[in-house]
């Protein structure tokens, strides 16, 4: 039993890693094809979601401040926005507050984990027949060379993430074909339309009872309804370009902050994870010390005491003292990086503030606000038919 306890032991207090980080400055890849306009897929890339617990202790064990995970929910989409816009696989790119029935595409995110050393995203792709392209979880490691001053300003520190999550929806998209593409289009139209004028729209989209979407057959081009729903439909791109504008604004004023905020966070973080990978080992080597050692006293056919027992008794004692004083230290550490956090918040709320008093819709109440664009274009949609207004009362249904 001790020297099981011993290999344990030695196994767990001698394993050392390193990992290899490198700036990745490579594009996304490009499609080979030619593609009309027709044939590219609008995409709208939602809020992310910032996964930030109620539980303060639990904020505090992970090291999250709500302002900057909440500032992050609205920067990583629009560079992952940036970064699908710039390749040319797709039509309009477009940062959305949440799913919209207006665009082919939509990409959601989920944030996991954030610092400036890792960034872990949830992600989930879903097109407007409801076919999910792909849920899948993303791991960036930043490099400390991204942080230097001669690093290029155009490239993020977690550039691989949103590289990464560009080649995969290209190459999901690149099996689908001309008639998948065109079954998208003409779908995400439909479900638009529906959510104006269900009755007049409901014999061409149906919903199966696994949440699919599909077509039945399409209104003639010149269908006086299907032009106006196009026309309302162009009036919420605008409403979204103008969406789209803010987050490009708010993207360029955060980002210096956010940016020291990393930069400080990067070495800290690395310690501090290794600070509780220590604490754990040594922990957990020592209560296996002990373990082996009150084994040995037992077992022993002395009727005294075994001293190699006691040896290893005492032995894993002082590794857990050991393992206890890392904890101390990592805690301490997580006190230093909850302080470089409340530093950056200092600076990064007022921001906030001041874009939320020039357009407050784009903060708490940004979803109300393109909800009440929906219900006045939905408004005006059937009073130009002559639709009685006691129909009007219902809000139109979200996107699901």
């Amino acid at each position: 039993m001790r020297l099981i306890g011993t290999a344990a032991l030695v196994l767990l207090t001698g394993c050392v890693t390193q990992t290899v980080r490198t700036v990745d400055l490579t594009p996304p890849r490009q499609s080979s094809e030619i593609m009309t306009e027709e044939e590219l897929l609008d995409v709208g890339v939602a809020l992310f979601d910032p996964n930030v617990p109620e539980d303060y202790d639990t904020q505090i064990d992970q090291l999250i401040q709500p302002e900057i995970r909440l500032a992050e929910a609205r920067y990583m989409p629009f560079v992952a926005k940036n970064m699908l816009q710039s390749t040319g696989n797709w039509g309009a790119v477009r940062v959305v507050p949440r799913r919209s029935d207006a665009v082919d595409l939509t990409v959601q995110g989920k944030i996991i984990e954030s610092d400036g050393e890792k960034l872990v995203v949830d992600i989930s792709v879903t097109d407007a027949t409801g076919n999910n392209w792909f849920s899948k979880r993303y791991t960036s490691l930043a490099s400390k060379y991204v942080y230097l001053d001669k690093s290029p300003t155009s490239i993020d520190a977690f550039h691989s993430f949103y590289k990464d999550l560009a080649n995969d929806m290209l190459s999901y998209r690149e099996n689908l074909g001309a008639r998948g593409i065109d079954v998208i289009r003409q779908t995400a139209e439909m479900k638009f339309a529906q959510s104006f004028a269900a009755d007049a729209f409901s014999d061409y989209l149906l919903q199966d009872e696994n949440g699919l979407y599909q077509l039945q057959r399409l209104p003639a081009e010149n269908d006086p309804m299907l032009q106006r729903v196009r026309e309302i439909r162009e009036r919420e791109y605008l409403f979204i370009d103008t969406l789209d504008e803010f987050y490009a604004n708010y993207a360029q004023q955060m980002l210096p902050v956010y940016d020291s905020w990393r930069r400080a966070t990067y070495a800290d973080a690395i310690e501090f994870k290794e600070l509780q990978a220590q604490s754990r080992a040594q922990i957990i080597g020592g209560s296996l010390a002990i373990a082996a050692g009150i084994g040995g006293v037992y077992s022993s056919e002395n009727p005294y005491v075994d001293a190699s027992g006691v040896a290893s008794v005492g032995a894993g004692a002082t590794l857990i003292i050991r393992g206890l004083n890392k904890k101390q230290q990592s805690a301490q550490l997580a006190d230093r990086l909850r302080e470089i956090g409340a530093d950056t918040e200092a600076e990064l709320v007022p921001t906030t503030i001041q874009l939320d008093n020039e357009t407050l819709r784009l903060t708490g109440s940004v979803e109300q606000q393109y909800a009440e664009l929906r219900n006045i274009l939905r408004r005006l949609y059937l009073e130009e038919f002559g639709v009685d207004a006691d129909e009007l009362i219902q809000p139109p249904a979200p996107a699901s």
